[in-house]
């Protein structure tokens, strides 16, 4: 038809090509985040078998390193203090696992990108899947220190109680805090190599500094106002209401930490992304 307006040409000709490039594009995105998924799962399979997590004895010491660390710091706590119980030994049980879930994200996230130099710049994939990884190997590492938990509090007597669900949202807000810190630190290692020799002293820092060897309630308030600037102090505080107390967690608390969480993961990508292109000028 010669009178026919474009508009119409457009709806019944183009229209449907352009419907059928769309669902191509979106079945490509799906194809590509699938392949990234199983990108992120081998590659942190490789490193947890290189690391002998598969054996008996790899999957015991992720759980007696940070269980004797806690025995110890309660026995310090017993002498110093003179009197301690069991629902102390649970807190610090129970803080000190999560503490090793978010360390073991800076520790391995801070050298995710110098150590894989040559998968970066060999192969064309997402820098930052690699500080993810990092962040995977973590989560997968403090699983096996979650059942000792269970069982342990068990032993100790502590009650259970439906608040203990509580745990669920307050375990995603430090998997954010943890993810957003690796990948933060992964992009600052590739300008300051000196930041991995640092992180040693800041992680311990943040264990002293963090509701850990004691409880929130010990604090005077002038104390608590300066712990503000501790993106994990209410994150623990949290963490041990629901485990220890089995109760709800205080809404600042989760406020707090959520707050945290968001601005590292926001900052720490923005600044990765923005850098990305660098990294194999600077590698």
């Amino acid at each position: 038809m010669r009178g026919s307006s474009p508009q119409l040409k457009r709806c019944g000709s183009l229209y449907p090509y352009e419907r059928s490039c769309n669902r191509l594009r979106t079945l490509s995105r799906w194809s590509a985040t699938a392949g990234f998924i199983s990108f992120i799962s081998e590659f942190s399979r490789s490193e947890l078998r290189e690391q002998n997590y598969g054996s008996v004895f790899g999957q015991l010491w992720l759980v007696l390193n940070p269980l004797l660390l806690s025995g110890v710091y309660f026995l310090l706590i017993y002498i110093i203090g003179g009197q301690s119980d069991a629902t102390r030994y649970g807190h610090l049980t129970a803080s000190l696992f999560l503490f090793y879930l978010i360390s073991n994200s800076l520790t391995g996230g801070v050298k995710s990108i110098t150590a894989g130099q040559r998968l970066i710049l060999n192969t064309a994939f997402p820098r930052i899947m690699l500080p993810i990884s990092a962040s995977v190997i973590a989560l997968f590492k403090f699983i096996p220190t979650l059942f000792i938990f269970f069982i342990m509090r068990t032993f100790l007597g502590l009650e259970y109680s439906w608040n203990m669900f509580w745990a669920v949202p307050v375990l995603l807000i430090a998997l954010l805090m943890g993810l957003g810190m690796a990948i933060l630190i992964s992009c600052i290692n590739v300008y300051f190599r000196d930041i991995a020799s640092f992180l040693p002293y800041m992680t311990r820092s943040l264990l002293y500094l963090s509701p850990i060897l004691y409880q929130t309630s010990d604090l005077t308030e002038e104390l608590k106002r300066f712990e503000i600037v501790n993106p994990i102090f209410y994150l623990l505080d949290a963490w041990s209401q629901v485990m220890v107390y089995a109760q709800a967690p205080d809404l600042f608390s989760l406020g707090h930490a959520l707050i945290w969480a968001l601005a590292i993961f926001f900052i720490g990508t923005y600044f990765f992304l923005s850098r990305e292109r660098d990294f194999a000028v600077r590698l």
